[in-house]
């Protein structure tokens, strides 16, 4: 007797985005579920992003997308219903914004997040949700154990930040991610949803229209394959973890299929202490890669940046299984790889429509 493999109707919020994307690509490729996407459609590349994905599943109605706002309640309520699975990336993703403008901050990291948790609240149905939080809840982080070495900061507890480090948000941004993350934790406590949140370090991969303020790693190798200089803020020393987007995809379906141990839980999830690398590092690690040398220029720091984060995702790999498969060099090669594939995308300007039978046509809101 066959097994019966459970219907699977996934709701992706931001899910035109990056992670999104490459998301809704390996649900649609991999499984039989069914797939909506929910987004504003307000960034760059998104719109180029829905366009893959369409000419992927064609007329087969696998794909549905609403155009909307996650801080539109009633948008966000009619998008929740039926869903078994939702994905919560949609945010307002730069620090620098969160300065210039706090409350558009709140209003769509806090407020976005309330509304799709009271969506999934009320359909009495306890569906699966994810959210994607950031390292930015733990602040600055002391200094303590730092010395310059080479071209890069070394710690002397080189196994990276787990989930017991205390929180301490700084910047509007790392407050606004870090009242949403609180709440998605505290739904699974006070109302039973079977959440589950991923304090993450920097995502990386194809998909990705990386800029200044948000996917640096592809925003420094994108500048060096056109020949266009970037801004290093600091000394360049500062040190992150970076994990291949396919590792990440993993890395949800490891937390759904481990929902006994999963639920209700907080894991930090990136690359670890094998996959980090300075920002003066990957500028050679780039120049390997394609061959250019990465101009740049030197700013002061800017606030709230952290001198040293490496993920400790352990508690993951103790609860799932997961660890990361693809290192630094491998992720340059494929970014790199997928850049000279879709270069025209760099050099013209993006397409303003999609045609109308891709979409499922919802009333616009406020981006």
């Amino acid at each position: 007797m066959s097994k019966v493999v459970p219907f699977r109707s996934v709701l992706i919020f931001g899910g035109a985005g990056f992670i999104g994307s490459n998301w809704a690509y390996h649900l649609l490729k991999t499984t039989k579920a069914r797939v909506c996407i929910f987004d504003n459609l307000s960034r760059k590349g998104v719109r180029e992003n829905l366009a893959w994905l369409q000419r992927m599943v064609g007329r087969s109605g696998r794909l549905r997308t609403t155009i909307g706002d996650v801080r539109d309640p009633v948008l966000v309520d009619q998008a929740v219903r039926g869903a078994t699975e939702i994905y919560h990336f949609a945010a307002q993703v730069a620090v620098t914004t969160s300065v210039d403008d706090p409350r558009l901050d709140f209003e769509v990291n806090v407020g976005g997040t309330l509304n799709i948790l009271e969506a999934a609240r009320k359909t009495g149905r306890r569906p699966f949700v994810l959210f994607t939080s950031t390292n930015k809840v733990y602040g600055h982080l002391a200094l303590q154990g730092l010395v310059a070495k080479g071209k890069r900061y070394t710690s002397y507890h080189d196994r990276g930040t787990n989930e017991s480090q205390p929180l301490d948000f700084y910047t509007p941004y790392g407050c606004s991610k870090g009242s949403a993350d609180q709440y998605v934790h505290d739904y699974s406590r006070m109302f039973g949803l079977p959440t589950v949140v991923f304090r993450m370090s920097c995502i990386a991969g194809p998909h990705q229209f990386g800029n200044e303020d948000q996917g640096w790693v592809a925003h420094f190798l994108y500048s060096a394959l056109q020949n266009l200089p970037v801004t290093i803020y600091g000394d360049g020393r500062q040190v992150r973890d970076v994990l291949y987007v396919e590792d990440l995809l993993r890395a949800f379906e490891a937390a759904r299929l481990h929902l006994d141990q999963t639920a209700g839980e907080v894991y930090n999830v990136g690359g670890g202490i094998e996959n980090s690398t300075s920002l003066l590092e990957i500028i050679d690690e780039i120049e390997a890669v394609t061959g250019n040398r990465l101009r740049y220029r030197m700013e002061g720091s800017r606030p709230g940046d952290q001198l040293f984060y490496v993920t400790d995702y352990r508690k993951l790999q103790q609860h799932t299984g997961w660890r990361p498969h693809s290192d630094v060099r491998a992720t340059l090669e494929n970014i790199c790889d997928w850049w000279k594939q879709n270069r025209s995308l760099f050099a013209e300007p993006l397409p303003v429509e999609i045609a109308t039978e891709a979409l499922q046509e919802a009333p616009r809101t406020a981006s």
